[in-house]
């Protein structure tokens, strides 16, 4: 719902960023995707991951916010 194309392309991007994340891990833990280093967003520990994911999430919530006119 972004109202030009650049937030649109942040917007997917990110999002597919989160998926990727939590169908490799999920994957890793079933048994049916290799092992790699990639920590499921927002339960796994880790200071960056952590910091990464909610500066990702602020990045969302303001293509959303900014998808009308301020009007004070």
């Amino acid at each position: 719902m972004a109202k030009d194309k650049y937030g649109y392309l942040i917007a997917v991007g990110i999002i597919s960023m989160f998926t990727f994340h939590i169908f490799e891990n999920i994957g890793m833990t079933v048994g049916i995707m290799p092992i790699t280093g990639i920590p499921l967003p927002f339960m796994s520990y880790g200071g960056s991951s952590l910091v990464a994911n909610m500066i990702a999430i602020g990045l969302l919530l303001n293509i959303g916010m900014r998808r009308r006119k301020i009007n004070f």
